[in-house]
């Protein structure tokens, strides 16, 4: 894993960045999250709510919404698909994005449609790390301290 502005970004993840989401492919599914930087942005997350299994979506098309006390806005879905499963434990447990965005705080896992297609817009590896780094740069984004 890698750490850029005290923000944890690993290095095997595909990310859209200015969304905050990440991607990996599990097999034939692909697991979508929200990135270590959207947990510290939005704080201490209050709700989760995410669209049901069997639902189709259209890349960047909406898979869930998180709520803290500080934001509420969708989880955009980095690849198209159909939703195959969602993160129940997220109803019970909204904190598990904040201790853990890329384990247990998964939001949905998507059946991609064309994975190959999608991917290609997502940056990963260390070109990724670097893309994300100069985004949180310009943005002035750090995780470091409130």
């Amino acid at each position: 894993m890698t750490t850029v502005n005290g923000c944890n970004i690993p290095d095997d993840l595909y990310y859209l960045i200015d969304k905050h989401v990440w991607a990996r492919p599990d097999g034939d599914v692909v697991v979508v999250g929200l990135t270590d930087v959207a947990q510290n942005l939005a704080k201490g997350i209050i709700s989760v709510t995410t669209k049901r299994a069997g639902k189709a979506l259209a890349k960047g098309k909406r898979s869930g919404t998180v709520e803290s006390s500080k934001w509420v806005g969708p989880v955009p879905a980095p690849v198209g698909g159909e939703i195959v499963e969602v993160n129940e434990a997220l109803t019970r447990d909204p904190g598990l994005l904040n201790r853990d965005p890329y384990g247990e705080g998964w939001i949905a896992r998507l059946k991609a449609e064309d994975w190959a297609a999608d991917a290609s817009g997502l940056v990963t590896g260390a070109a990724g790390v670097d893309a994300y780094r100069a985004f949180l740069e310009q943005q002035g984004i750090s995780c470091q301290g409130g």
